[in-house]
């Protein structure tokens, strides 16, 4: 993830085989983490990728995150 207003880069973690719930797992980590630091995310822009179920966007919601998928495809 990155904090564009500071330009920080969270790494939420590193898999070589991401499910559905280690996904969740980790939108889970992200909202404790920014919640331990003071740090409050608006939105969030993920892509498209089936590994990001409803229940990521539950927990970025619950958290007061917007969360929005990234456009399929960018023209040049």
């Amino acid at each position: 993830m990155i904090e564009h207003s500071n330009r920080r880069i969270r790494i939420l973690g590193i898999t070589a085989h991401p499910a559905t719930s280690w996904v969740t797992q980790a939108a889970k980590n992200l909202v404790m983490d920014l919640e331990d630091v003071g740090c409050r995310a608006r939105f969030m822009i993920r892509d498209r990728d089936g590994k990001f179920p409803r229940l990521f966007d539950a927990v970025s919601k619950d958290a007061g995150i917007g969360s929005s998928s990234a456009a399929s495809r960018c023209r040049e």
